[in-house]
């Protein structure tokens, strides 16, 4: 699969051009009506702005793709704040650019500048993940063991869930192409003891 980026939490950005404020809130999200509730919720906080103006891309291939310029003139705004998504390859991501007029006009061009940066501004303060093609699966050993296996997972930056009864048992979630390696080191550590489960392919999240 090809990886790319989505936003982990919210964050918030705002420069000022000739004395407007431009406000940029970067929300993940996952469907149409989450975007469509997040844009009312910040049209009713900032109900007293000028201009409330958002770009959305969903889906892995971003597949929805919206955008709004809210009253300022046509492709002043949403499409600039749309680019910024599609350059940067982030999906699943909601950005409204809440404006409020200082007196001075801008400009076509200074209005498109000044909404692509605030849209940057607003991912300089959110977290960036990466999706990329990983694995699910579970890993049994004794507790003779589970040292030299946390040894290795430290190793790979490897994290897991882990229950502990008769034996240990960690559900591990792992990008698919160190897999191999990280059972084959597990496998060689507990001379063959560790017992793993099924493998399940997920989309993995991993921090940047």
């Amino acid at each position: 699969m090809k990886e790319y980026l989505i936003t982990e939490r919210q964050g918030e950005g705002e420069i000022t051009e000739k004395k407007s404020r431009f406000i940029a809130h970067v929300i993940p999200v996952n469907t149409e009506a989450e975007a469509v509730h997040h844009i009312e919720q910040i049209r009713k906080k900032y109900w007293d702005a000028r201009h409330n103006c958002f770009a959305y891309v969903i889906g892995r291939n971003n597949e929805i793709q919206r955008f709004s310029d809210d009253g300022e003139p046509q492709g002043t705004a949403g499409k600039p704040i749309l680019e910024v998504l599609m350059g940067s390859d982030i999906h699943d991501t909601l950005i409204v650019v809440t404006r409020y007029f200082g007196g001075v006009l801008l400009g076509t061009g200074g209005l498109v500048r000044a909404y692509g940066l605030s849209a940057k501004e607003g991912l300089k303060h959110t977290h960036l993940v990466k999706v990329c093609e990983g694995v699910r699966f579970r890993l049994q050993t004794d507790y003779n063991n589970i040292g030299k296996i946390k040894y290795i997972m430290a190793q790979m930056s490897v994290t897991a869930v882990e229950e502990y009864g008769a034996d240990v048992i960690l559900t591990i979630e792992m990008r698919a192409q160190e897999s191999e390696q990280f059972c084959s080191k597990v496998t060689d550590a507990t001379s063959g003891k560790a017992v793993f489960g099924p493998m399940e392919r997920i989309d993995y999240k991993e921090k940047i």
